[in-house]
């Protein structure tokens, strides 16, 4: 996958998730995306390469930087939970697909369970 189809896939899988908020926080230079003001998303061109950044399950983020050349520990992130994709023949849109959906679910379920009722309103919840 190369730059510009790295950056347009990430933008539209991030955006079919659902109470997405696609923002520019930073400048507009960073395309942030966030559920309930979290961010679970970020893509941004850095020393000329486009990434995006993810929330990662740390011993997930470690496994996948072992398997991928092309993710990397989150730039200008907290290593251990995010984690940066940059464009190369090994990442494809399913992968891609993936990470954003684990990422988005990580900051989910950092919420309340009210909040998360509102936000998979089809996902069963466990008996209190």
């Amino acid at each position: 996958m190369d730059s510009k189809t790295l950056r347009a896939c990430a933008h539209r899988i991030a955006l079919e998730m659902p109470f997405t908020e696609h923002c520019w926080p930073f400048g507009p230079e960073y395309d942030v995306f966030k559920v309930c003001g979290k961010i679970f998303m970020l893509t941004a061109t850095a020393h000329g390469r486009a990434l995006v950044n993810l929330k990662a399950e740390p011993q997930t983020s470690l496994l996948n930087q072992q398997i991928y050349p092309s993710i990397e520990p989150g730039y200008h992130m907290n290593k251990k939970h995010w984690i940066s994709v940059y464009a190369g023949e090994d990442i494809d849109e399913s992968l891609l697909a993936s990470l954003i959906q684990a990422s988005w679910d990580r900051v989910v379920d950092g919420l309340s369970r009210k909040e998360q009722q509102r936000l998979r309103p089809t996902r069963s919840q466990p008996a209190s």
